[in-house]
């Protein structure tokens, strides 16, 4: 994979999230691929389970949302990508999120890892003792 490579497939994953049904996921995913939605997260397995996954966490395709990315890294068949995904208008709801992802010879996402992080949470340690 290469930057260009990366830069499309995440333009065609948000291309998927704005289009109706899932039938897109299969350009971006392989058959057998992995999401895994967040670190502590047990992982969607397979583009059917991927696809149910999909339809449940959006409102649809007409969901309002602004997404940026920037490409972080490209190390043979892995990428990452730092994520900013703004909801509403106004905005209502956004996070910032970094996706790891790992890619078959065909250039579709075969392992999909997201570390997502919400405005309201914390990023500072606890404190000793608690």
């Amino acid at each position: 994979m290469d930057r260009k490579q990366v830069t499309d497939w995440l333009t065609a994953y948000e291309h998927a999230w704005r289009t109706p049904g899932t039938e897109a996921l299969a350009k971006i995913f392989t058959e057998q691929a992995s999401y895994l939605q967040g670190p502590y997260r047990e992982p969607v397995i397979g583009l059917p389970a991927i696809a149910r996954m999909w339809e449940d966490e959006r409102e649809g395709p007409g969901e309002v949302f602004q997404m940026t990315a920037e490409i972080v890294a490209v190390e043979g068949d892995t990428a990452v990508a730092r994520v900013e995904v703004r909801y509403g208008d106004p905005v209502d709801q956004e996070y910032r999120d970094l996706w790891i992802m790992r890619f078959a010879e065909d250039g579709r996402c075969n392992s999909f890892e997201e570390w997502p992080f919400w405005p309201t949470e914390t990023t500072t340690a606890r404190p000793a003792g608690s």
